[in-house]
């Protein structure tokens, strides 16, 4: 089978444009401050990846059935309802998580709906843990 390429990739497109189309001012407060962090901790620029996912470093990856490809590290994404946090493999019996605070997820990804709602030193330790 063709290794066909990831849908999500690192565009040309600029993080303060799409930050600034973000409304309302609260939605894009936190967007601003999640960007702030995430660089701060990963010491890595922030990208875009794909048209609305911003994204902090990246890694390689291969899977058993030779699928492989270039994913970002941690990132997050302002969707309608909730950011989606891209900053763990796996959600479910992680510890750090479950200390997060307020929040629904998917199988590897956190959804919160404002950043007062979680602890942002448990949010840190977690994008830290990506990089070491």
């Amino acid at each position: 089978m063709a290794n066909k390429p990831n849908k999500t990739q690192v565009t040309e497109v600029s993080v303060d444009d799409f930050l600034n189309g973000l409304e309302p001012e609260t939605r894009r407060a936190d967007a601003r401050r999640l960007c702030e962090i995430m660089g701060r901790v990963s010491r890595e620029p922030p990208k875009m990846w794909g048209p609305s996912i911003v994204g902090f470093g990246s890694r390689h990856y291969r899977y058993d059935s030779g699928r492989e490809g270039d994913i970002l590290k941690v990132g997050f994404a302002p969707r309608a309802s909730a950011f989606a946090l891209y900053v763990t493999g796996e959600v479910e019996g992680d510890p750090l998580v479950a200390r997060l605070g307020k929040f629904t997820h998917g199988k590897s990804c956190i959804n919160v709906k404002r950043l007062t709602d979680i602890d942002l030193g448990v949010l840190e330790s977690l994008i830290a843990r990506r990089f070491n």
